[in-house]
């Protein structure tokens, strides 16, 4: 952008656990989506990393948020100023004046109309002057390389932290589109409920994210891929004494089962509802997995054995709803798909 110009392009992956923000082509910021507040002045103290940080650690004159639930807006004043904050992050911005924005920003399939306007609305507030939205897994496609405009079949099954969203898409449209609310937080909060049920140990959310991202796992049997045991520190339920667990692979895949086959039901349903020149464009591509929730260790593999078409997941996977809204900054003007 040259010293002058009046108008700043931003593509903005608003996520329930993490907000990415892209320009030019490149990511200025990836920072977990909550926010800190002072209890008396309801200022703003911190946001992203340094607000995560203070997670589980507040006193009484601190209150962290995390402005999105489900995939859509909870707080409203909270995500604007959300936004607000992280864009200012962006590095080499010019202070010297507020430019017009022109965003475009990632929403789930299944948001309705006044989830789309809160979203439109925090943006606007925000300083977007021209704000652009696009599904999900629209922006999963396009960040993954599939020609979304092409006559032929592609589906991306997108595990963010809030929703997961399914969809074949087919000349540019969704043809077939699930929007679930099981995702990764629903993942964390069955691991905190596990280790408080079975081992008596209570653990905060921090710890139950660090428990499925060290050894979270879809399958029992992972072979020569399995995680080391993960130790586990913290007080007993009853006694609050400290403890020690370790916590094996095969634990959390069991803990885990449950709502995994959800989201296995929520593909299915897809796959039925898939016209069938499309479906055998699935069978012999396969299918895509994008967000957080596709790096669970073997996901791929008992997706692909339970319903019989190969999985692949997606290069950087966290990152691929970014990046393929960052391509549909760039084309904001070709693709009728995005939302105004």
């Amino acid at each position: 952008m040259g010293l002058f110009s009046l108008t700043q392009e931003i593509a903005i992956d608003l996520g329930t656990a993490n907000t990415v923000i892209i320009q030019n082509d490149k990511i200025v910021v990836d920072q977990p989506s909550i926010v800190a507040f002072d209890t008396k002045t309801e200022k703003v103290i911190a946001i992203g990393d340094k607000a995560q940080q203070m997670q589980g650690r507040e006193h009484s004159h601190i209150r962290t948020v995390r402005p999105l639930r489900d995939g859509v807006i909870a707080d409203f004043y909270a995500a604007e100023m959300m936004i607000r904050g992280m864009i200012k992050m962006i590095p080499n911005k010019n202070h010297l004046f507020n430019p017009s924005l022109r965003m475009v920003i990632g929403i789930p399939s299944g948001s309705t109309e006044v989830e789309i306007r809160a979203v439109r609305d925090s943006s606007e507030h925000a300083g977007g002057r021209d704000v652009y939205m696009i599904y999900e897994p629209m922006a999963a496609a396009l960040g993954i390389g599939l020609d979304v405009e092409a006559p032929e079949g592609n589906m991306v099954v997108d595990i963010g932290g809030g929703t997961t969203e399914i969809a074949v898409i087919s000349l540019g449209g969704l043809v077939t589109d699930k929007s679930i609310r099981i995702a990764g937080d629903d993942l964390t909060h069955d691991i905190m409920d596990y280790m408080n049920r079975q081992h008596n140990i209570k653990v905060g959310e921090p710890t139950a994210e660090a428990i499925k991202k060290r050894v979270g796992a879809a399958l029992t049997d992972l072979g020569d891929d399995a995680p080391e045991d993960y130790i586990v520190r913290g007080p007993n339920r009853i006694t609050s004494l400290p403890m020690e667990v370790p916590i094996s692979y095969q634990e959390i895949a069991h803990c885990l089962d449950k709502s995994i086959s959800k989201i296995e039901a929520a593909i299915l349903a897809a796959l039925e509802d898939t016209p069938p020149e499309l479906y055998a464009d699935l069978v012999n591509k396969g299918i895509y997995l994008a967000g957080g929730g596709a790096l669970l260790k073997g996901l791929a593999k008992r997706l692909t054995d339970k319903i019989q078409i190969q999985f692949h997941v997606a290069d950087d996977p966290l990152r691929a709803v970014a990046r393929g809204t960052g391509i549909a900054l760039k084309n904001a003007d070709q693709f009728q798909f995005l939302l105004r």
